[in-house]
């Protein structure tokens, strides 16, 4: 047996529609419809140490979104926002320091067609310190950079109105995003940017990006070809709370080059600044200043710092 294999599972317990179960018996066969199809929809949200206890980050958004996903897929949930949304506390409640939460709609039963038989949805969630239950668990090194290396991904998404939307968080729709990025790790970047059918900038496969032009404005992508992230809308409230000039628009590759600031955005990257695209430094030097005040901005608003928007966080008390 190798050394990976002996090791102890996790001493977390994951929500399975309704009741909980230990991570190791958390499973689905190999041949369910979800796994085989790439029909499993889900989302994922922050967990952050506060004065109050942990904080889940807009439990309400990353709930929203969860279930919108799951229409635009076609997943007939049984489980409404309520129900949710008082299952991730009770599952963050009894995981002690976790530090992130996945939940995941799921066909769990083994299928042969396209179109399952059997239409019964599971949700599973999960409440987990990523680093320590997974990458360490796994004999792996959590590698971390202060700014990123982004590589822009040429080839242009193909758009059709057959084609699930950006907006859906659906396993399928992150396998070529998958493949790019792999490719580009093996260059020596960090993560890539995808471009929309029409060649504009669109996202990263987990992130949002934004920029600051010449003149000072904060840019991002419009929303009809992207992600509709909840750190992405969250840096545009604070940016126009703190009386910072934002816009959506959109942006050629060559465009972006010449931008004095870039970050990304996403629940894991919080605020992530760009130093280089294409291997090009950007602007002056990462973090520039607006990357650095929303970074900082950002974190102290997650932990609960900040009491203007304390309604963006839900406390839990773990026992």
């Amino acid at each position: 047996m190798s050394q990976q294999a002996s090791r102890p599972p996790p001493d977390r317990q994951i929500w399975i529609d309704g009741g909980l179960v230990p991570w190791q018996e958390a499973t689905v066969h190999v041949l369910s419809h979800s796994l085989q199809r790439g029909s499993l929809v889900f989302d994922y949200m922050s967990l952050h140490p506060s004065p109050r206890g942990t904080a889940i980050f807009r439990l309400g958004q990353h709930v929203d979104r969860f279930l919108q996903s799951a229409e635009l897929v076609g997943l007939p949930l049984t489980l409404g926002r309520e129900a949710l949304e008082a299952g991730v506390v009770e599952t963050v409640r009894v995981n002690p320091g976790a530090r992130a939460v996945k939940m995941s709609a799921f066909l769990p039963s083994v299928e042969v067609d396209v179109v399952p038989q059997d239409p019964r949805v599971s949700v599973a969630i999960a409440a987990y310190d990523p680093v320590r239950d997974v990458v360490e668990h796994n004999s792996g090194e959590w590698k971390s950079r202060s700014t990123a290396r982004l590589w822009i991904e040429k080839e242009r998404r193909n758009r059709r109105d057959d084609i699930v939307p950006p907006q859906a968080k659906v396993a399928a729709n992150y396998a070529s995003p998958m493949i790019a990025k792999w490719r580009a790790r093996k260059r020596g970047f960090d993560d890539i940017l995808l471009v929309d059918e029409e060649g504009f900038i669109a996202e990263a496969p987990t992130s949002n990006v934004f920029w600051v032009d010449a003149a000072g404005t904060l840019r991002t992508p419009p929303e009809r070809h992207v992600l509709l992230g909840v750190t992405r809308r969250s840096i545009l409230e604070l940016a126009k709370h703190d009386g910072l000039a934002c816009t959506e628009s959109q942006v050629r590759p060559d465009e972006l080059a010449g931008a004095a600031e870039v970050f990304l955005t996403g629940t894991t990257a919080g605020v992530w600044p760009v130093e280089s695209i294409d291997g090009r430094p950007v602007g002056e030097g990462a973090p520039g200043p607006v990357s650095a005040r929303l970074r900082d901005r950002f974190v102290a608003v997650s932990n609960g710092e900040d009491e203007a928007f304390h309604h963006w966080l839900t406390f839990v008390d773990e026992v």
